[in-house]
C-alpha cells in the first residue's frame, strides 16, 4: 500500500512539473482570441455606415414641419391638432417629387457620374389613417449584456474548456496501457449508470428550456428567454445611460426641426398602434445624434437613437416612417432579449464542443485548428443566419406598423433599393452570408412581396387612396435612364474594348412596372 501511495505521489509530482514546463507553450494568446461576431456592423443597424458628402440644413428639415400652413400630403393628428410634415413650398397641388432624386446622398454620388441631375417624376402622397389600430433598421442585432455574474464567467468559459479538455487528454496519454484498459472495462461495466446520468441531464435541460419558452409579441412564435423582462429592462436603462454619456456632445436640441419631425413620427406610430400591448406601456424617448453615419436603433426600454446620416439617406417622410417602425418593431418583439438568450445557448454548446476538440485532438496545433473551424461554423451556420432572420421579421412588422398610420408602404422597398445602389457605387457591397444583416436586394424583394398585404391593411384603416404612380417604378425608371445616359457618355469617351463604368445590377423599370400593374387593383 505504501509503495502504491509513493508511486502515486511521484506521478502527481511529475504531472505537475510537466504542466509547469508546458505552460508557456499552450497558454498562448491565439488559443484564447475570440473572432469578431460581425463583419459589417456591431449593432442592430439599417445598413452599413457611409460617409456623407453633404448634410441637410435645419431649414430644409424645418420645411417638413410646414409651420406656415397649407395642405400637406402627410398629416398626422396629435392631441386634436394637425401637425403637417411636408412644407407647402415642397408640394405643389398635392404633388411631390419621386423619393430617389430627393436623397442627398445618392444624388451626390450619382451626380459624380452624370454631371447632371436626375429626371424627376411627380408622385402624390395623401393623409394618414384616423382609425386606431394595433403597434431598431438597427445596428448587427443588438444583444444587451447578461447579468454581472455571466459577464465575469463568460470570458473564462473558453479558457476553462481548453484547460479541461487538454488536461484530460494529457492525463489519459500519461496512463500506462494496462490502466487504460482497466478504465475502459470499468466504463463499459457502468455503461447503464452513465447512460442514465446522461438521460437525466438531458431531461433537466429539456425542463429548463420548456419552462423558459415565451411567445413573441405580434408575430406569436415560440422562443427561449432566460432573463426576466424586469432584469432586461434594467440592463436597457443602464445601456441607455451609457449611450447618453457617449453622445452627450453630439445630441441635437429637442427644438431642432429634425428632432421634431422624428418625434412626431414616433408619436404617431405609438398613437395608431395601441392594439399592441407593449407599445402603450413603453416610454418612447427620441434622441437625434449629429453624426454622418447611416444608423438608427431603439433600445428595449424605448430609447430611440437616430443619426443625422439616416435623415440624409431617406428620401421622404414615408421612408423615415418605415425606418423608425422597423426599429420600434425590434424593441416591441424583444429581439435583443431573444438574441441574448440564444447567445447563452450557443455559448453552452460551444463549451461542450470546445472541450471535446481539445480532448480528442492528439496535438495542440490540431486543437487550435479545430477550435477555429468550430467558431466559424457556429458563426456562419447559426449566429448570422439567425440575426438575418430577426432583421427580416422586423422589416415585416415595421411595414405593418407604418401601414396603419397611412404611410406609403411602397416607399419601403425603394429605401433598400437606394441602399443597394449606394453600396454598388461605393464598392462596399459584401455577400449576404458574411453579414449579420440580409442583403439590401433581398430586403427590398421581401418588402416588395409584402406590399400588397400592407396596402390591404392600410385600406382597412380607412386611409385615402394612394396615387397610381408607384415610387418603385419612378426610382427604377430614373436609374435606368441614368445608366443609359452614362453608358452613352462612356462609349463616346472610351474605346469599345474598355469600360470603366461601374457595373450596377438592378431590377429596373420593366419588372417594376409589372409589379405596379399587379398592385393596381389595390387602393
Amino acid at each position: 500500500m505504501s509503495v502504491r501511495l509513493l508511486w502515486s505521489k511521484q506521478r502527481l509530482l511529475k504531472v505537475f512539473i510537466r504542466r509547469r514546463q508546458l505552460l508557456p507553450e499552450w497558454c498562448c494568446e491565439n488559443f484564447f482570441h475570440r473572432p469578431s461576431n460581425d463583419v459589417g456592423t456591431a449593432r442592430h443597424s439599417i445598413g452599413k455606415s457611409y460617409a456623407l458628402t453633404q448634410s441637410a440644413s435645419a431649414d430644409q428639415w424645418g420645411k417638413l414641419l410646414c409651420l406656415t400652413g397649407g395642405a400637406p400630403p402627410f398629416v398626422p393628428v396629435l392631441a386634436g391638432q394637425s401637425v403637417p410634415l411636408v412644407a407647402p413650398s415642397t408640394v405643389r397641388a398635392m404633388r411631390l417629387v419621386a423619393p430617389f432624386p430627393e436623397t442627398p446622398l445618392l444624388a451626390a454620388r450619382l451626380g459624380l457620374l452624370t454631371g447632371s441631375p436626375l429626371q424627376r417624376a411627380p408622385v402624390t402622397y395623401v393623409s394618414p389613417c384616423t382609425k386606431v389600430q394595433r403597434f431598431h433598421t438597427s445596428a448587427p442585432l443588438r444583444a444587451l449584456p447578461a447579468p454581472i455574474v455571466w459577464l465575469v464567467l463568460k470570458p473564462l468559459q473558453k479558457l476553462l474548456a481548453i484547460v479541461l479538455g487538454r488536461s484530460i487528454r494529457k492525463w489519459w496519454a500519461s496512463l500506462p496501457p494496462n490502466r487504460r484498459e482497466l478504465m475502459r472495462q470499468a466504463t463499459w461495466q457502468r455503461r447503464w449508470q452513465l447512460a442514465a446520468g446522461g438521460a437525466g441531464l438531458l431531461l433537466l435541460l429539456a425542463i429548463f428550456f420548456l419552462t423558459h419558452l415565451d411567445e413573441a409579441p405580434i408575430v406569436g412564435r415560440a422562443r427561449l428567454l432566460v432573463c426576466s423582462r424586469e432584469e432586461f429592462l434594467d440592463l436597457a436603462r443602464q445601456m441607455s445611460e451609457v449611450y447618453m454619456e457617449m453622445f452627450k456632445d453630439s445630441l441635437i436640441s429637442p427644438d431642432d426641426p429634425r428632432h421634431k419631425v422624428v418625434e412626431t413620427v414616433v408619436k404617431l406610430l405609438v398613437q395608431k398602434n395601441q392594439d399592441v400591448a407593449e407599445i402603450a406601456t413603453m416610454p418612447w424617448n427620441v434622441h437625434i445624434v449629429e453624426n454622418s453615419t447611416i444608423n438608427a436603433f431603439v433600445l428595449p426600454n424605448g430609447a430611440v437613437f437616430l443619426f443625422t446620416g439616416m435623415l440624409e439617406a431617406v428620401a421622404d417622410i414615408h421612408q423615415l416612417t418605415f425606418v423608425l417602425a422597423h426599429e420600434m418593431a425590434h424593441a416591441l418583439i424583444g429581439h435583443a432579449a431573444e438574441k441574448t438568450s440564444m447567445s447563452h445557448v450557443v455559448d453552452f454548446l460551444s463549451f461542450i464542443f470546445l472541450t471535446a476538440i481539445w480532448l480528442v485532438c492528439p496535438r495542440d496545433s490540431l486543437a487550435v485548428l479545430g477550435q477555429w473551424i468550430q467558431s466559424q461554423l457556429m458563426q456562419f451556420m447559426f449566429d448570422r443566419p439567425y440575426s438575418r432572420k430577426l432583421e427580416l421579421e422586423a422589416d415585416q412588422v415595421g411595414l405593418q406598423l407604418a401601414a396603419k398610420i397611412c404611410a406609403d408602404v411602397r416607399a419601403a422597398p425603394v429605401f433598400w433599393k437606394q441602399m443597394e445602389l449606394l453600396d454598388q457605387l461605393t464598392g462596399k457591397d459584401i455577400p449576404e452570408w458574411l453579414s449579420t444583416h440580409p442583403s439590401h436586394k433581398n430586403r427590398a424583394n421581401q418588402l416588395d412581396r409584402l406590399v400588397p398585404q400592407a396596402l390591404k391593411l392600410r385600406a382597412s384603416c380607412n386611409c385615402p387612396a394612394l396615387p397610381a404612380q408607384d415610387p418603385l417604378v419612378v426610382f427604377s425608371t430614373s436609374v435606368h435612364k441614368l445608366l443609359e445616359a452614362q453608358q452613352e457618355k462612356q462609349t463616346q469617351l472610351l474605346p469599345l474594348n474598355q469600360d470603366s463604368n461601374p457595373q450596377l445590377h438592378f431590377d429596373l423599370s420593366q419588372k417594376a412596372k409589372k409589379r405596379s400593374v399587379q398592385r393596381s387593383g389595390v387602393p
